[in-house]
C-alpha cells in the first residue's frame, strides 16, 4: 500500500512538471514549449539553424545557376573559332554569363599562344570560379560540428541544474530529476539534428559544386581540343 501510494505521488510530481512547461494549458506540450523549456542555450541553435538554411539554399541557387549551360555552347563556340571569326567567338562567350564561359573566354583571349600558357590560364580562371561556389561552404562545415557541441553543453547544463536542486531540497524529487532529463534531451537532440542537417546540405552542395567542375574541365578539354583543328 505504501508503494502504491509512492508510485501516485510520483507522477503526480511528474505532471506538475510537465504542466510547468505547459503555458497554454492544453495538457500536453507543443513543440515551441518544449524548445522554451530547453533554456537559453536554444536561442544559439536557433541561430545556427537559420544560418545553415540560409547558406543552403543561397548556395544550392548559386551553384545551380553555375551549372547550366547551353547545350549548343561548345559547338558555336567552336563553328567560329575553326571559320577563324575569333571575335564572334569571345563576344559570345563573353555574353554568356556562367563560369564554363569565362573560362572558354579566358582561352580565346590566349588564342596565338603556346598552348601550354593557354590551359594555365583557363585553369587560373577555373580555379577562382571554383572559389567563388565553394564562398561561405565553410560555415555549413562548422555548424555541423559546432550544434551538436552546443547541444551537449546544454546537456551538462541541464545535469548541473539537476544536481543543484537537488542538492538544495537535500532530497532526490522525481519531478526536479524530470525536469533536468527534459532541458538535457530537448537541447542535445536538438544540437544533433541540426548538426545532421548542416552535415547532408554541407555534402549534398559539394556533390553538385563537383559535378559543375566536371563540366568546366570537360569544356576546356573540348576547346583546346578545337584549338588543334585544322582552320576552314
Amino acid at each position: 500500500m505504501i508503494d502504491l501510494l509512492q508510485i501516485v505521488d510520483s507522477a503526480n510530481k511528474v505532471i506538475h512538471t510537465v504542466a510547468a512547461g505547459d503555458t497554454n494549458g492544453d495538457g500536453s506540450l507543443s513543440f515551441f514549449e518544449l524548445v522554451k523549456m530547453g533554456g537559453w542555450i536554444m536561442i544559439p541553435l536557433g541561430i545556427m539553424l537559420l544560418i545553415a538554411v540560409y547558406v543552403f539554399a543561397e548556395r544550392s541557387i548559386a551553384v545551380n545557376k553555375a551549372s547550366k549551360i547551353d547545350q549548343n555552347f561548345m559547338n558555336i563556340v567552336r563553328d567560329h573559332i575553326i571559320s577563324g571569326n575569333i571575335s564572334a567567338a569571345r563576344s559570345f562567350a563573353k555574353n554568356t554569363n556562367n563560369p564554363v564561359a569565362r573560362i572558354i573566354d579566358k582561352g580565346i583571349q590566349r588564342i596565338g599562344k603556346p598552348i601550354d600558357s593557354i590551359e594555365k590560364s583557363m585553369d587560373n580562371v577555373g580555379q577562382l570560379e571554383m572559389y567563388k561556389l565553394e564562398k561561405n561552404m565553410g560555415i555549413l562545415s562548422v555548424i555541423s560540428k559546432a550544434a551538436p557541441i552546443f547541444g551537449f553543453v546544454g546537456t551538462l547544463i541541464g545535469l548541473m541544474q539537476l544536481f543543484s536542486e537537488i542538492y538544495a531540497a537535500n532530497e532526490v524529487a522525481i519531478g526536479t530529476i524530470s525536469q533536468g532529463i527534459y532541458t538535457k534531451l530537448i537541447t542535445s537532440i536538438s544540437g544533433l539534428v541540426i548538426g545532421l542537417l548542416a552535415y547532408f546540405g554541407y555534402h549534398y552542395i559539394n556533390t553538385q559544386i563537383d559535378k559543375a567542375s566536371n563540366k568546366m574541365e570537360a569544356a576546356a578539354a573540348d576547346f583546346l581540343d578545337v584549338l588543334q583543328e585544322p582552320t576552314r
